[in-house]
């Protein structure tokens, strides 16, 4: 069976070319919002990379939505995936949350590498 690779985009209003100037909508899938980022990794699996904003907008009666902070948390405590070769960036211009997803995914794979020594 060959393995799906694609490239993930989350973001509510931005376009590809405005965060990756050199690349084009083809080069990724994009995502709007928290339910689709769930629903394209459960059916594709884990993208080879994915690009997180963080704030991803307000339902009709202006409540946030889910962003992308609670994204890579689905990911790490949730998805079941092994996330060992997770490659990502965050392009959010949230710089709170940019630390707090960085952080999150930069230490969970660190500890998923630790762990992996150990059963060495």
């Amino acid at each position: 069976m060959k393995k799906i690779t694609y490239n993930l985009f989350l973001d509510d209003i931005r376009d590809i070319e405005m965060v990756y100037p050199n690349s084009n909508e083809s080069d990724f899938n994009v995502v709007r919002n928290y339910d689709d980022f769930k629903l394209i990794i459960l059916n594709k699996g884990l993208p080879s990379f994915i690009s997180f904003d963080n704030d991803l907008g307000v339902d009709e009666e202006g409540n946030l939505l889910p962003d992308g902070y609670a994204c890579a948390k689905w990911l790490v405590y949730e998805s079941g995936l092994d996330l060992i070769n997770l490659n990502y960036n965050v392009h959010s211009a949230n710089p709170v949350a940019s630390v707090q997803i960085k952080s999150l995914l930069d230490n969970y794979l660190k500890h998923l590498k630790r762990e992996r020594q150990k059963a060495k």
